[in-house]
């Protein structure tokens, strides 16, 4: 269902990674009402997955708060949403930030995630701020179509990264630091039609509470937002053509969220606001209520 309560029309993309200027009509990154008051000014945040959807938003909100981005995407996949959000960054960064940087990379190897920290330090010198959100998702009706290419192939993307990226990021975070991982409902309701994906964000939840508990006392805070369904390139990439247009009507609201409902969560629990909180998990769903 669309934000204006009409359904979005069928839609199908054949190919993953989704893309988002393929979509019709875009996902809304930003609202217009959003006023931001510098609660990131000065700050370093590195996004993955930031060329569109959800982390697209996030990159947005982090700049218009006052941070220099950077992002990573899919190269030779997702250049033209990588191209398009750097366009929009650079437009809205504020003056005292630095140039927002986009790193095309593969997530699921260790020596990759290691060279995207690399260059991030090397173009900014730390990372105050670690965003996980790189993912892909694949429909599926049975576990017997879950082989061992594709579940080493969805665990790499969504969980092995994160393990990764924080690995090698935290040598370069100081003391006041966040890392946020995007988990998903799926990892509270389950989803049978994304069993793989599901299993890899309820590894998400665990990781985070124990990474968490792990750097507490080196006053680096670990926490997660957990989305309910959101209107990205993900979707049409993922299930059936008509899918798209009922996304999100089970939820109480009776719709999919729009990117830029999420952003916000992200920027919470980046700033000093959210400061006693660690361990924890933001739940933007709709009214889908969980035991979290």
């Amino acid at each position: 269902m669309a934000y204006n309560g009409t359904k979005f029309p069928p839609q199908k993309q054949d190919s993953q990674p989704g893309k988002e200027h393929l979509m019709d009509p875009a996902p809304q990154f930003m609202n217009p009402n959003y006023k931001p008051s510098g609660k990131l000014q000065g700050k370093v945040a590195l996004v993955t997955g930031g060329d569109s959807g959800i982390g697209r938003a996030v990159c947005y909100h982090f700049v218009k708060e006052g941070a220099t981005v950077a992002f990573t995407f899919v190269k030779g996949q997702e250049d033209k949403d990588a191209d398009e959000t750097l366009r929009i960054l650079h437009e809205n960064k504020t003056s005292d930030a630095k140039n927002p940087i986009a790193i095309g990379a593969d997530l699921g190897f260790d020596q990759n995630c290691k060279q995207v920290v690399d260059e991030v330090v090397q173009n900014f010198g730390r990372i105050d701020i670690l965003v996980n959100n790189a993912a892909e998702q694949h429909k599926t009706t049975s576990v017997e179509e879950i082989n061992e290419e594709r579940l080493d192939r969805v665990f790499r993307t969504n969980i092995f990264s994160q393990f990764f990226l924080c690995r090698h990021a935290l040598k370069h975070m100081n003391e006041g630091s966040s890392i946020i991982n995007t988990t998903s409902v799926d990892a509270y309701t389950g989803n049978p039609q994304l069993l793989d994906y599901s299993s890899t964000k309820g590894a998400i939840v665990s990781f985070t509470r124990a990474l968490a508990l792990q750097q507490v006392e080196k006053k680096i805070r670990v926490n997660g937002v957990a989305p309910g369904p959101v209107y990205t390139p993900i979707r049409p990439a993922t299930m059936d053509e008509t899918d798209v247009s009922e996304f999100g009507k089970n939820t109480p609201m009776g719709r999919a969220a729009q990117p830029h409902e999420i952003g916000p969560s992200f920027v919470f629990l980046a700033s000093e606001d959210s400061s006693y909180f660690t361990g924890q998990f933001l739940h933007p769903n709709g009214g889908m209520i969980v035991n979290a």
